[in-house]
């Protein structure tokens, strides 16, 4: 079982884990197998919600519907989601069915409209069919429970091969608070807030202003650190619900346990955004591009992912080959401050640069290092205390396959 300074990941835990939510899935007919394809979050009560979304010019319509909802007083109490459809690019019609799947939710388990989220993932620019979903969502109360995490899990993946699920435990004013979270995401991501989307829940007493403070700031750091092909979705979105039933003392960046409770927030958020990476459409390894000695964080994270986003990189960690050459071309073209003369560059422990000077290396150690399914990329510029992580996979000829025919 792992162990953070403050917290401790829950074995088999869950969205449901955290007190106060119930989840459930099903199949309501958008996707071509029986997989599940419609779930959603319950909270025994409106819970504290926050919310990022995509900075792409073209949003889906469901995350207008769940940035009103939220607008309205800071709470949900469902969150309703589909996959095999993500109801993007598809007008006026697209706004009433994102309306018209919030209504029926909130009528199938008796809460305000406003007190209910919409998300859509799948295939661009397609209307719902929307006998379906409205006849799967007056199912969805049956399978509503709190072991229904998993089913949940389910039913939000497209092309992702595995669920992304973690959920830890710590201590807030003696009392026991859990922090869980499910995403999927395995192309189209690039987040700038992947198709990606998380949901997060907790226990904790916290209202919706310091929670929106909280996610927007681990975000930054976790999610949009993250790139599997360099393309930001329509649909890309995290939410966050806390429904207090830990009472303890509502907590605020003053709180004394706090930073505890951050840290938590902070290891949900990037086991999933690491869990999407790893799972990125054909991928075979996880990278990790370390930069450090930047002249600021925010350089730092936009030369990490350039690294991480190139293509050529990507192919050479797929092929096993040790080319340094691609990582410093990269951090070259990212545009942010570098000494050409003081860059040093590691696959692993293995030095291949140092002061921008080639070190004759073990190759054949080289290719078992990145014959592994994790690949770890550090760089020092070695010009300030600037740092930051990123997280993607290799490019493989199975990425092309999947995405050649997506659609069809």
């Amino acid at each position: 079982m792992d162990v953070g300074k403050h917290f401790t990941v829950v074995e088999g835990g869950s969205v449901t884990t955290p007190k106060g939510f119930r989840a459930g899935g099903l199949h309501c007919g958008l996707k071509k197998t029986e997989r599940h394809d419609l779930g959603v979050i319950v909270c025994d009560v409106p819970a504290a919600a926050a919310g990022v979304y995509t900075l792409n010019a073209f949003q889906a319509a469901p995350l207008h519907v769940t940035q009103e909802s939220i607008a309205a007083e800071g709470k949900l109490q469902a969150m309703l989601v589909n996959s095999g459809n993500a109801n993007a690019c598809t007008g006026k019609q697209g706004e009433d069915d994102a309306r018209e799947m919030r209504a029926a939710a909130a009528k199938a388990f008796g809460v305000a409209e406003h007190l209910v989220g919409v998300t859509s993932t799948g295939v661009i620019g397609e209307l719902l069919p929307m006998a379906k979903v409205s006849a799967g969502i007056e199912r969805l109360p049956e399978r509503v429970s709190r072991e229904g995490g998993d089913d949940f899990s389910q039913a939000i993946l497209t092309t992702d091969l595995v669920k992304k699920e973690t959920c830890v435990s710590l201590t807030v004013n003696g009392k026991t608070v859990h922090i869980a979270g499910a995403a999927k995401g395995s192309g189209m991501i690039h987040p700038n807030m992947a198709t990606m989307l998380g949901f997060i829940t907790t226990d904790a007493a916290v209202d919706s202003a310091n929670l929106q403070k909280l996610l927007s700031g681990v975000t930054d750091s976790t999610f949009n650190m993250i790139t599997v092909d360099g393309d930001t979705s329509t649909n890309d979105m995290v939410v966050a619900m806390a429904s207090g039933f830990a009472e303890n003392e509502s907590l605020t960046p003053a709180h004394p346990d706090w930073a505890a409770y951050e840290e938590g927030f902070q290891y949900v958020a990037e086991y999933l955004a690491k869990a999407i990476a790893r799972d990125g459409e054909g991928a075979t390894k996880l990278i990790e591009v370390n930069v450090v000695g930047a002249v600021s964080d925010e350089a730092a994270k936009v030369i990490a992912k350039t690294v991480i986003g190139s293509s050529l990189v990507k192919s050479a960690c797929f092929g096993a080959d040790a080319n340094w050459g691609r990582i410093i071309a990269a951090v070259g073209r990212a545009g942010q401050p570098v000494n050409t003369e003081t860059v040093d560059i590691r696959l692993g422990d293995i030095v291949t640069l140092e002061q921008s000077r080639p070190v004759k290396f073990d190759e054949a150690a080289a290719l078992e290092y990145l014959k592994g399914d994790f690949v770890l990329i550090h760089v020092n510029l070695n010009m300030g205390a600037g740092k930051a992580t990123g997280w993607g996979c290799d490019l493989t000829y199975d990425y092309v396959r999947i995405n050649a025919a997506y659609r069809t």
